[in-house]
């Protein structure tokens, strides 16, 4: 069934700028679809106009009845009294009228009114509703708000009081609560951490309803969508396919495209000599030849040579390192308030070495990048940077000294040795043209602002780059840029990322900041992961077979306790032996205790089955439920040898 169906969507927001330009797609109910384009190739804008907070000039847009559409990106304003609780419950606004649509539902079908529609909408809202617990809101907001890791205290915040990252995070949980068909996720994992970009991976990989999405994360893409619509030119180009998919193809549709325009170009210069020597032989009946000939040649002359974006080519200028040690950490601590983000801290860097530094947002990786950079000072401790030690650091939040100022003025205020012609030239290279270079700093974008620092960094010579969130703000393409700088660097690198395809390409070492401390890996990232997945399954491996020993134990004694009848018989009367019946009461007490030790892990089990963070923790009880289900099983062989023995009695 179509969901989304658009026909020669035009939308332009000034003369002679049309960002739609004819776009027409649909989209089939259920479908996970990536939508990709340059940055202003009107990604967001198409997002705008599906939700109708833009309105399009011309062409045709229709939506599903009865379908609702939830868009990540727009941060509804609430009362200033609202904390972050109040923003996740108001979510359940849409879960009341779901509970009333579905009443209404059932008096229909109990008044004997019954199609496949009717049933069909029954089953799809019955099961939505059951998904986050019905009725019980608070577990549905600790399931939502354990995987986006919104903790405790952060959801007692004023919702007011928060960074636009932070409110980012809490408006996803938001939506995801509400009762929505579609979600339209325009640049989900800007703001996340690496466990919660993973946790809504796994959400919406098995969200059973529509999903666009607009992101410039190629694992996230990769893992979520099988579909590709790429936004060029006002118009949409499908890829039948996940990221990767479309990496392949979009390249081998270009060579293609490009052979094609060559054997073209080839023919119109026979077709053109041929003409030439026509008109040559100044016969009537070869002129007529000649021009029908140069009309066909004008005709294929309408075909444009195929093009690619433009590949920025720019290197950082590595200087050779002699020495070992660049850079050392000795018992480095900082504190905020009653955090203690880094605790005595003792690392060092070497000549060449790629480290990736990873963990949870508000672990204190930026403030670690800080303090070496001398940004803020350690509480204990220091930073010892050796002399030969060059270093260019690109923060996660960009500051320049004139704001105001154009790139020109900017990038020769660090420069000084620079003309206004160079400073041009310098700046086309980093994709900056024409009056571009004239805009305030201050209105560029946070990608655009990304490409003028480097700009301003890439030709100092440098031996270790220091970079926080480096991909932040960049589309595809830039991303592929300062991956291939970065590439021919071969100084030592520190970096700050959640870019899982990043990290994957550069990181040949891990750093992992977890409760004020380093945890140092000395190896890439897959197999940092490998080593991550095989200590979890150790360790559930390992309490698995604790409690399977305690249940055989258990189990023991209790037959010890319940021997057959003719070992019955042979002890002594005068032992006191407890009764059959009284044995029998015992086992009952063990089965009802047993029962409802499993009722309450099956419990838990289910309402934490979406709960990527509670994972591990999950597992763990699957294991105990499993090994209690084995007690209760013996309990329950035991239970029928005690009742024959009462009844003989």
């Amino acid at each position: 069934m179509i969901e989304i169906q658009c026909g020669n969507l035009v939308k332009s927001f000034q003369v002679g700028e049309t960002v739609l330009d004819g776009l027409t797609f649909q989209v089939e109910r259920g479908e996970h679809i990536g939508i990709l384009g340059r940055n202003g190739a009107g990604k967001s804008t198409l997002f705008k106009i599906l939700t109708g907070e833009l309105d399009f000039d011309s062409g045709n847009l229709v939506i599903a009845p009865g379908q609702r559409i939830g868009l990540i990106s727009q941060i509804p304003v609430y009362p200033p009294e609202y904390t972050v609780e109040d923003v996740l419950k108001s979510a359940f606004e849409r879960l009341r009228k779901l509970a009333a649509e579905l009443e209404d539902l059932n008096i229909r079908m109990e008044a004997g009114e019954f199609d496949r529609e009717i049933s069909r909408r029954y089953d799809i809202l019955s099961e939505r509703f059951q998904q986050f617990g019905g009725w019980d809101i608070d577990i549905a907001v600790n399931k939502i708000a354990n995987g986006l890791s919104i903790t405790d205290a952060r959801r007692k915040q004023l919702f007011s009081s928060l960074s636009g990252g932070e409110k980012t995070r809490v408006n996803l949980g938001r939506l995801i609560l509400e009762d929505t068909d579609i979600l339209l996720l325009d640049e989900p994992t800007n703001h996340l951490d690496l466990q919660a970009v993973e946790w809504l991976e796994n959400y919406t990989r098995n969200f059973h309803g529509t999903v666009l999405i607009i992101s410039h994360d190629r694992y996230f893409l990769d893992r979520t969508v099988s579909r590709v619509i790429e936004l060029e030119n006002g118009k949409a180009e499908f890829y039948n396919g996940n990221y990767s998919f479309y990496a392949v193809e979009k390249e081998r549709r270009y060579q293609e495209r490009l052979k094609r325009y060559q054997k073209e170009q080839d023919e119109i210069n026979r077709l053109t000599e041929t003409a030439r020597k026509m008109h040559e032989h100044n016969t009537e009946l070869l002129h007529k030849r000649a021009f029908s000939i140069e009309k066909r040649v004008e005709r294929m002359r309408a075909t444009e040579k195929p093009v690619k974006s433009r590949q920025l080519n720019a290197q950082f200028h590595g200087v050779d390192f002699f020495g070992d040690e660049m850079l050392s950490l000795r018992g480095l601590s900082k504190s905020y308030e009653t955090k203690n983000l880094l605790i005595d801290l003792d690392l060092k860097i070497t000549g060449g070495e790629r480290i990736g530094l990873i963990g949870e947002n508000g672990a204190g990786k930026s403030t670690l990048l800080k303090i070496i950079m001398g940004e803020e000072y350690p509480d204990a401790g220091r930073v010892r940077i050796w002399p030969q030690t060059r270093i260019a650091y690109l923060p996660q939040m960009m500051e320049f000294e004139h704001p105001d100022w154009n790139l020109v003025d900017n990038l020769i205020s660090v420069k000084r040795n620079l003309s206004a012609t160079s400073a041009r030239n310098r700046l086309a290279l980093y994709d900056f043209t024409g009056e571009d270079v004239l805009k305030p700093v201050s209105v560029l974008s946070g990608g655009e602002q990304s490409r003028l620092r480097l700009c301003m960094l890439m030709d100092n010579e440098i031996n270790l780059l220091i970079l926080d969130e480096p991909t932040n703000h960049l589309d595809i393409a830039s991303r592929e840029w300062i991956e291939n700088a970065i590439e021919s660097y071969d100084g030592a690198l520190l970096f700050v990322s959640h870019d899982r395809y990043f990290i994957n390409r550069f990181a040949t070492r891990i750093w992992e900041l977890s409760n004020g401390q380093i945890t140092d890996y000395p190896m890439g990232f897959t197999q940092y992961r490998e080593l991550k997945s095989r200590q979890t399954r150790e360790i559930i491996s390992d309490k698995a077979n604790k409690t399977g020993k305690t249940a055989a134990n258990a189990a023991a004694g209790i037959k010890s306790n319940m021997n057959a009848k003719t070992a019955k018989k042979a002890r002594p009367e005068n032992k006191r032996q407890p009764s059959a019946k009284r044995r029998l009461e015992l086992c009952e007490r063990e089965i009802a205790k047993l029962e409802t030790r499993i009722k309450e892990l099956d419990d838990f089990i289910e309402q934490n089955a979406a709960d990527y963070e509670n994972y591990q923790k999950t597992r763990d009880f699957i294991s105990q439920r499993d090994a209690a289900q084995s007690e209760l099983d013996i309990l329950y062989q035991d239970w029928e040898t005690l009742s024959e023995e009462v009844g003989e009695a």
